[in-house]
C-alpha cells in the first residue's frame, strides 16, 4: 500500500488575459525547464502576468514569466525570468506561426501542474480596445445584477 500521496494541484494563470485579449481556441504545450523550476512550479511559485509568446526559428519561446523561488529551491535572480523553450508539434506551431502574420499574439493562460508533466496553456488573441474593455465590464456587470434580483426572487 505504498502509493505516493498527491500533491494538491496549484492553479497558475494568467488574470489579466481574459480582461485584455479576444480570446480564440486554446492549446496545450510543454515547457523546457530545470528541476528547480519544476519543483517552484509544483509549489506554486510561479507568475505569467506580463509573459507572452514569440516564435524565434520556428519555435515557440515563453518570454518574462517568473519562476520564483522558495524556502530550499534556490533560483538565481537572473534564471528567474529566463526565456523558455516550448514544447509542441510542428503543425501546431506552423498554425501559431500563421496567426502571428496575421497580427495576432500568443498569450499565455496557465500553468498546468497536475500530471507527470508541467504544461502550458497558450491561446490566440486579439488586444482589446479601451471601449472594448469597457462593454465587457458592463455586460458582465448586467449579469451579475441579473442573476442577483433572480436569487432573491426565490
Amino acid at each position: 500500500m505504498n502509493k505516493k500521496a498527491k500533491s494538491q494541484i496549484k492553479r497558475i494563470s494568467n488574470r489579466r488575459a481574459r480582461h485584455d485579449y479576444e480570446l480564440g481556441d486554446g492549446l496545450v504545450v510543454g515547457i523546457a525547464l530545470n528541476g528547480r523550476e519544476t519543483k517552484a512550479l509544483r509549489l506554486g511559485h510561479g507568475q505569467l502576468q506580463g509573459a507572452y509568446v514569440t516564435v524565434k526559428d520556428d519555435e515557440l519561446w515563453l518570454i518574462n514569466a517568473t519562476i520564483s523561488a522558495s524556502s530550499g529551491i534556490p533560483i538565481d535572480e537572473s534564471e528567474q525570468r529566463r526565456s523558455r523553450k516550448l514544447l509542441a508539434k510542428r503543425r501546431e506551431i506552423a498554425q501559431l506561426i500563421a496567426a502571428k502574420q496575421q497580427g495576432q499574439t500568443i498569450i499565455p493562460l496557465e500553468i498546468l501542474t497536475g500530471g507527470q508533466f508541467i504544461k502550458l496553456r497558450i491561446s490566440v488573441g486579439r488586444g482589446k480596445k479601451k471601449f472594448d474593455k469597457r462593454q465587457s465590464l458592463k455586460a458582465r456587470d448586467e449579469k451579475r445584477q441579473i442573476a442577483n434580483v433572480i436569487k432573491t426572487q426565490r
